[in-house]
């Protein structure tokens, strides 16, 4: 592509994100902004942003190096002084960059719109945040505590080529159901990413390893395929928090556990 039709392109490109209804955000790993639309500049302020629970966000930075190291979309409600919005972040692994769109919201709209799963119907991960986050501030007030357990499902990828994506989703739907039902009422049980689910549970004392066994067991089952019994193995690592340290700290030394 020569000089000129690259400063073409980009000419276009700068005036179709001026025109959307949308900020655009283009940010590095450390969470600086490297281009911005008109909108976006609009609603961002000096001000820290903060979750609808009026909690403090984490830093741009350590929400951009939460959706690099794991590889996957974040969605959060946002509360910036002049606006609510949806702030949906999207991963550019092999440039070390993030994508984040701002999303004004009106005040009509659900507060759980957005935040469920479409495949399993459990909480997605932005809503697991924000619970995350409840039973750490509970946790910390009333002298109790918060775990969170992190279930990793191996070998989706061999049932996905075997039996079909229609198989594997249904694996992971059933794996859901069991998990809400197998845990108690009280739990969080969400969906944390393409093959993992999350649990958030409170307690009086002692920590997380029981509600972990109780996970490795009800995901580790074996599940019915059209047919054929196949089991995945699954991988399982807990935190447990008394509620000093932030969510973000809290997801990543989970996430290293789970990794190492």
């Amino acid at each position: 592509m020569s000089t000129g039709q690259t400063t073409a392109s980009r000419a276009v490109w700068d005036e179709f994100v001026t025109g959307l209804p949308v900020g655009v955000l283009l940010q590095d790993e450390h969470g600086t902004v490297l281009a911005a639309n008109p909108m976006a500049s609009s609603l961002l302020g000096a001000a820290r942003a903060r979750d609808d629970s009026g909690a403090l966000l984490p830093s741009c930075a350590e929400l951009a190096a939460q959706v690099l190291r794991t590889g996957s979309p974040l969605t959060i409600p946002v509360v910036l002084p002049h606006a609510q919005v949806w702030a949906e972040y999207y991963p550019i692994v092999v440039r070390g960059q993030v994508l984040v769109l701002l999303r004004p919201v009106q005040a009509d709209v659900p507060h759980s719109a957005g935040l469920l799963d479409a495949l399993t119907g459990l909480p997605g991960r932005a809503l697991l945040l924000d619970r995350l986050d409840q039973a750490l501030t509970r946790a910390r007030t009333h002298g109790t505590l918060a775990s969170l357990v992190l279930a990793d499902v191996h070998r989706m990828a061999a049932v996905n080529a075997a039996h079909g994506f229609a198989r594997g989703d249904e694996m992971l739907t059933v794996l859901a159901k069991r998990l809400r039902q197998g845990l108690r009422a009280d739990y969080t049980v969400a969906r944390y990413g393409g093959d993992s689910f999350a649990v958030v549970a409170e307690h009086a004392d002692g920590s997380g390893e029981e509600v972990a066994a109780r996970v490795r067991d009800l995901a580790g089952r074996a599940v019915r395929l059209g047919g054929e019994r196949v089991r995945t193995g699954v991988r399982v690592c807990w935190v447990t928090s008394d509620g000093e340290a932030p969510v973000h700290s809290v997801v990543a030394h989970v996430e290293d556990l789970l990794r190492h």
